[in-house]
């Protein structure tokens, strides 16, 4: 089967700031693929070469198998796209907008776009003016879904929607699964791409770091505990329990990293009479320096 999408050597230099480097990528059909990444490290600039909405540098895409800068047109009639920074004609309500992006894609299973609605708990008959952060968000989504497309490109789609519109999205995605559709999703939010996709591609400072199998990566994952006992706990007793790299005083606990399963962590904290304990999952600099720090990028 064709690969949904295809980078080779790709490459978009901004004069003196890097925007991606040598970027090698393979996404298959009907994979849902995280694309991971701090703010700033090539996501966004990955998605619009993608869509030939900016010009590499240098390399090649193509995108459902066709050149995506010859065949762009072509390309975008089969993508539905939800950009980071949303931009829509304030002017018009939800419905206009969305009967604005279907007669562009030549109609669509209204049916089907009122689930889409319905599920979100959108209200059509608000001017985009008048809507919040959230509501374009999902107005954004709606239109990037209502068509059915073969390939979503969606970037950063979570930010401003609260949780619970968080997991009617997870249900999109994981319907979109079902139907064979192909998810790119770019996030710089780990357990949102743990929850929802196969595979996971970072990214860094425009290099690809690695790609991982999401259950590779769930086996490593790295979290930050504090605990504090009844009674003073040395550091040195947590020193060399599996799974724990680094450990340190805090206050009237301690301060535990633990890379993995928590299980041989959680037997050891057993021993004592714990007070409290507070789990973190840490941000993505953190993941990157447990994991990949020293690697060479990802081929």
């Amino acid at each position: 089967m064709t690969a949904a999408i295809v980078t080779e050597r790709l490459t978009k230099s901004y004069g003196k700031n890097r925007g991606v480097v040598d970027l090698d990528l393979e996404i298959a059909a009907g994979e849902v693929f995280g694309f991971l990444g701090p703010n700033g490290a090539g996501k966004t600039t990955t998605i619009r070469v993608l869509l030939d909405l900016i010009r590499p540098t240098s390399g090649r895409v193509t995108v459902l198998g066709l050149d995506s800068r010859r065949q762009s047109l072509a390309v975008r009639r089969r993508v539905g796209f939800l950009p980071g920074e949303l931009s829509l004609y304030s002017h018009l309500t939800g419905e206009e907008t969305l009967r604005f992006f279907a007669n562009l894609r030549g109609g669509v299973d209204w049916q089907y776009v009122g689930g889409l609605v319905e599920q979100l708990d959108f209200d059509l008959t608000k001017k985009v003016s008048d809507l919040s952060t959230g509501n374009k968000r999902k107005l954004g989504l709606i239109q990037a879904f209502m068509h059915r497309p073969e390939l979503l490109i969606l970037d950063e789609p979570t930010v401003g929607l609260d949780p619970l519109v968080q997991h009617e999205f997870h249900h999109f995605i994981a319907e979109a699964r079902d139907r064979g559709q192909t998810v790119f999703l770019s996030s710089h939010v780990l357990p949102e791409v743990q929850r929802v996709c196969d595979r996971v591609g970072f990214i860094r400072e425009g290099e690809m770091v690695a790609v991982e199998e999401v259950s590779a990566l769930t086996g490593r994952a790295v979290r930050e505990l504090d605990v504090v006992f009844a009674q003073p706990v040395s550091p040195d007793v947590f020193a060399h329990v599996p799974g724990v790299t680094a450990v340190s005083a805090n206050g009237g606990g301690l301060h535990l990293t633990v890379a993995g399963p928590l299980d041989a962590t959680v037997k050891k904290l057993a021993e004592f009479e714990v007070v409290t304990m507070t789990s973190r999952e840490p941000d993505l600099e953190d993941v990157f320096f447990h994991f990949y720090s020293g690697r060479d990028r990802a081929s």
